[in-house]
């Protein structure tokens, strides 16, 4: 048990803590430290595993914030600023973020459970059914899976597009957090089409109408669910992400959930970082997608071939599969993840990096990204103390 790595961790998330919410990083580095939906909710996780009051507290301040910056129309910010008592509110950037609207209706449950109170759902209820609403909204064609614009989620210099996996399992996870308090049919109903038309659009070999009929028997299907797909067809890349959204929210047969897992381990264990790379394999130049890439930055251009979203491999979302490992308990796997997670949040003296070069193992991005110790302890915190999120 790496005692040093994780008080390094619960060190840095209590130096991103402010009045206002947990900030991305502490390093003064273009958005970074602002208060994000995503991020504030994942440190926020490791918040309420670590039993630290002051990091809670926090948690909730970083929920407060997302709420009373909320769009008439139901959008939850992308991230905050607010100097001054004086609030700079983003949706979004080159598109809107949609997985800040299920990341918040996540977080506000988390904290509920954990805090055994009903009443913090009642405090936000009116802010979460605007949420489902939105959600609804944004389905288009009311045929149960969410459309996300290029740039519309975490991957936001990514190529996915469409319908895209992560968004909809993020989507399945809030509805089952809320639904954890207000006992629904009709949201009991919705989870099971939703999660329907996931196996039957995402999975191999699967009966049911397609959505794009065509475009589904073109596709070479893996032991994994490929990363989204939309009317100019399917995206195939390994979103180690969302996988592992699957593998916790117990989506598809149990076949066909070992064999992500398969999948997943023998990459992991391929890399020189003993880590799973956020997508795989990587697109390069002479790819078909490398044009969906090269322009899709605000800033400057990040996504090189195992760097970034594209190949690079995140301490985050690996977090993520070592509690999808716990969850189908495989402990020692979950062992061996979290002590690559530490060792590469160690480097350059504990630097916490935002993810890492899957080829070369050099760290990229920003330094002391707090969802990188949130990770760490997440994953420590369900192995040595059976911290449980809701799912």
């Amino acid at each position: 048990m790496n005692n040093t790595a994780y008080h390094k961790a619960i060190e840095l998330l209590g130096y991103v803590s402010t009045p206002d919410g947990f900030l991305a990083s502490a390093v003064s580095t273009t958005n970074y430290k602002r208060v994000w939906a995503r991020d504030g909710v994942i440190c926020g996780l490791a918040a309420l595993a670590s039993d630290d009051e002051k990091l809670i507290n926090t948690f909730k301040n970083t929920l407060e914030t997302l709420a009373k910056n909320q769009h008439p129309t139901g959008k939850i910010p992308s991230n905050v600023l607010i100097i001054d008592e004086k609030s700079e509110v983003s949706y979004g950037g080159l598109a809107g973020r949609v997985d800040a609207v299920t990341w918040f209706i996540i977080g506000v449950c988390q904290y509920a459970y954990y805090k055994c109170d009903v009443s913090f759902i009642s405090k936000y209820n009116s802010e979460i059914e605007k949420c489902f609403e939105l959600l609804e909204a944004w389905e288009f064609n009311n045929k149960h899976l969410l459309y996300v614009p290029l740039s519309g989620n975490w991957a936001d210099e990514y190529i996915t597009d469409g319908y895209v996996l992560y968004d909809q399992l993020l989507r399945i996870w809030a509805l089952k957090s809320y639904n954890y308090f207000v006992k629904s049919e009709a949201i009991t109903d919705k989870i099971e089409k939703i999660t329907t038309q996931i196996e039957i659009n995402f999975m191999p070999d699967t009966n049911g109408e397609k959505y794009h009929e065509r475009a589904y028997k073109e596709v070479n299907f893996q032991d994994y669910m490929p990363c989204s797909f939309s009317p100019s067809g399917y995206k195939t890349q390994f979103d180690a992400f969302a996988n592992s959204l699957a593998l916790l929210l117990n989506i598809g047969s149990s076949e066909f959930q070992n064999k992500m897992l398969n999948y997943a381990n023998t990459l992991a264990s391929e890399t020189q970082l003993g880590l799973l790379p956020a997508f795989w394999p990587p697109v390069f130049e002479t790819d078909e997608y490398w044009h969906l890439l090269k322009n899709n930055c605000k800033y400057e251009f990040r996504n090189y071939p195992y760097e970034f979203h594209n190949g690079g491999s995140w301490p985050m979302v690996n977090g993520f599969f070592g509690l999808a490992l716990l969850s189908k308990f495989e402990r020692q796997k979950a062992i061996a993840i979290l002590e690559k997670i530490n060792e590469a949040n160690a480097k350059k003296d504990f630097s916490f990096y935002e993810n890492f070069n899957t080829k070369t193992t050099e760290p990229n991005g920003v330094s002391l990204c707090a969802w990188s110790a949130a990770a760490a302890v997440l994953v420590h915190q369900s192995l040595h103390y059976n911290f449980k999120i809701l799912v």
